[in-house]
């Protein structure tokens, strides 16, 4: 083979080899920082995994924050609230601010870790208006919806 044919292969080779091992990287990067949507039922049944129930995996927690669950502990940032999605409730502290729009009975994404079968959680997401929920949510909360049987109101035409 002819010396500048052997270094262009050389060249094109190590070019190749450079992206895949940056592919492989990003890949690995991105798996880390992943973080999961499951609901509380998905979390308590073990359906979520191992990793999850054990507190190994940081993921995002979706569904209802129950009616009459929310308390603050005195003198403190700590929240403490249920969240259910009509198959299970799971408690949740927070430390922090909330957002304006958390409510008892809204929607709400949290993500954060599990630590003794309670959801500790580092970011508290709620909904954005009357009629927002996030898809993930909404996909989920209507498929325990249908296990339970449970009437859902026919949505309202739009002018």
């Amino acid at each position: 083979m002819h010396p500048t044919r052997k270094r262009r292969l050389i060249l094109v080779i190590a070019l190749l080899a450079a992206a895949g091992i940056a592919t492989a990287l990003a890949a690995l990067a991105l798996q880390r920082n992943a973080a999961y949507l499951y609901t509380p039922h998905e979390v308590l049944d073990g359906s979520a995994g191992s990793g999850v129930s054990s507190g190994q995996s940081r993921f995002r927690l979706g569904g209802m924050v129950a009616a009459g669950s929310f308390r603050r502990a005195p003198g403190s940032m700590e929240a403490h609230f249920l969240v259910d999605d009509g198959d299970a409730k799971l408690p949740v502290v927070y430390t922090g601010i909330l957002p304006d729009l958390f409510r008892e009975n809204q929607s709400v994404v949290a993500t954060g870790r599990m630590r003794g079968g309670v959801f500790v959680a580092e970011e508290v997401l709620a909904k954005h208006d009357e009629a927002y929920m996030p898809k993930e949510v909404a996909d989920k909360m209507a498929e325990a919806h249908q296990r339970h049987h449970v009437q859902t109101a026919p949505a309202e035409a739009s002018p």
